[in-house]
């Protein structure tokens, strides 16, 4: 969701991330920062085109993810065992970048967590991410990943090794 705070030029976009996307079998819970400007428009996770999410998950799980529509991509990673979610509840923030983020307020992972009997592991996309988010979490391991975002301009094949690290975690 997006709030516009004020009017004309100056005003201010406060930006809301998305409900988590978990379930009791959650074993891996994946941090992202705040959704950017194109999945805020598209009310989905990751939605940029460029970002490299759904490609360094497939080979994870062993699923085509790119090749699924929206629904499905979520309904196979709750199976798979991999939950979503965002540090941050909201924030303002001109653009996508999350060095732009301001007046963050924070989502309760913690809490979240607690009803997450299965979770093994949480893993924070990109570095945002993980110095937001790495105080919140006590009681399980957690994992810094390279940032999917088109903006972090290493290349899939480089960031593939640390992302491959959850398929560890998923298996019983």
């Amino acid at each position: 969701m997006v709030e516009r705070l004020g009017s004309g030029p100056g005003g201010v976009t406060r930006k809301t991330s998305f409900p988590p996307v978990v379930d009791v079998s959650t074993r891996v819970l994946i941090l992202g920062s705040l959704p950017g400007d194109a999945s805020l428009a598209a009310g989905r996770y990751y939605a940029h085109p460029q970002n490299q999410f759904w490609r360094l998950l497939s080979p994870v799980i062993g699923v085509d993810l790119p090749a699924l529509p929206y629904d499905a991509r979520l309904t196979t990673l709750r199976a798979a065992g991999i939950g979503l979610w965002d540090v941050v509840a909201s924030a303002t923030r001109p653009g996508s970048s999350d060095a732009a983020i301001r007046d963050a307020t924070a989502n309760d992972v913690a809490a979240l967590i607690a009803t997450l009997p299965a979770l093994r592991l949480v893993a924070f996309n990109g570095g945002t991410a993980w110095k937001a988010g790495r105080t919140m979490v006590q009681g399980v391991e957690t994992l810094a990943l390279p940032s999917s975002s088109p903006l972090h301009t290493v290349g899939v094949a480089a960031k593939q090794p640390a992302w491959d690290a959850i398929a560890a975690y998923l298996t019983v």
